[in-house]
């Protein structure tokens, strides 16, 4: 069948088309991305400028906060400014730019927490192996893989999005452009692709999730032998863990998992992943840990040059 496209520009519905509320939530995420960018700057450059950088956790945390950052950005900007505006108006080819985008540093996310959850495995399950498994060599070779991964996942939903055709109407009830969205505006028989989502990224957050609930389920089963102060630091580090991965990924597997269907709710809980989860990963991980806010007073107060090293 020829590929038919009559649509050259999409219009996002948004959050609501009342005026009291848009500007309510200009304001709200107006704060809420200025406070993403300013907790994980603050983040990486706490975590560059010190002694951090040279353990494993810390350097991939580092790319959680840049990865943070460019997915929010490919988001909540055109949100924020939508939301003063009378029309919301995107094209064909910056509609298909940003879903690439969104789930090319989503996936990055998703496989960085799942590392993040693989070295909080290591250090207290093999602690003895620790520093030859996780070596700068390895680290580097795993956020490289994490950045094929999502690199792929990405590609594969943009390629069955972009074969659509759309000849009708041109209407996304979304703040902004998703797959199931614009399944609903293909004209024609959409199931197989919905299937093939589900599959792609349906699938792909929840064994996701499964091997990060199996891979703290057994941090959690080895630390309980662990003397009380040493448990409580494990318990506190994966904690916080847990905290970012339900915060990321419940609402996900709401909208990914389930046929390809779209509800008004949607729009809700992709706020969760989009701007949310990003705003208070660094509040997550750093409040809750002693040596990440002592290295924050340290670069902060003390003002210490910034210079490279490497992981043994």
């Amino acid at each position: 069948m020829e590929n038919i496209n009559n649509v050259t520009e999409f219009i996002l519905l948004g959050l609501s088309q009342n005026k009291k509320i848009k500007n309510l939530c200009f304001l709200l995420f107006l704060f809420c991305y200025i406070a993403i960018w300013m907790g994980n700057i603050l983040i990486m450059i706490s975590i560059t400028c010190s002694q951090l950088r040279d353990q494993p956790m810390y350097f991939f945390l580092n790319y959680l906060a840049l990865s943070d950052l460019c997915y929010t950005s490919t988001v909540t900007p055109k949100l924020i400014t939508d939301l003063l505006a009378e029309r919301n108006m995107i094209s064909y080819n910056n509609c298909m730019a940003q879903l690439f985008t969104m789930h090319f540093f989503g996936g990055i996310e998703v496989f960085i927490l799942t590392v993040m959850a693989y070295d909080r495995y290591v250090a207290i399950c093999k602690p003895l192996h620790y520093t030859s498994i996780m070596s700068r060599q390895r680290c580097n070779a795993l956020v490289t893989a994490c950045c094929a991964g999502a690199f792929l996942h990405s590609f594969v939903q943009c390629l069955l999005t972009v074969n659509l055709p759309f000849c009708g109407p041109n209407e996304i009830d979304h703040y902004f452009c998703d797959v199931y969205p614009l399944l609903k505006l293909a004209c024609t028989d959409t199931h197989t692709v919905g299937i093939l989502v589900v599959a792609n990224s349906g699938m792909m957050g929840l064994v996701t999730f499964v091997v990060l609930m199996l891979s703290y389920f057994l941090i959690l089963w080895t630390i309980r032998a662990y003397p009380a102060e040493s448990r409580s630091k494990a318990l506190s580090t994966c904690s916080s863990h847990l905290m970012v991965v339900v915060l990321f990924f419940v609402p996900v597997l709401f909208i990914y998992i389930r046929p390809a269907t779209t509800s008004p709710v949607d729009k809700v809980f992709a706020l969760f992943y989009t701007i949310i989860a990003p705003m208070f990963n660094p509040l997550i991980y750093t409040l809750r840990n002693m040596e990440r806010k002592n290295a924050l007073r340290k670069v902060w107060c003390q003002k210490p040059l910034c210079i490279g090293k490497h992981f043994i």
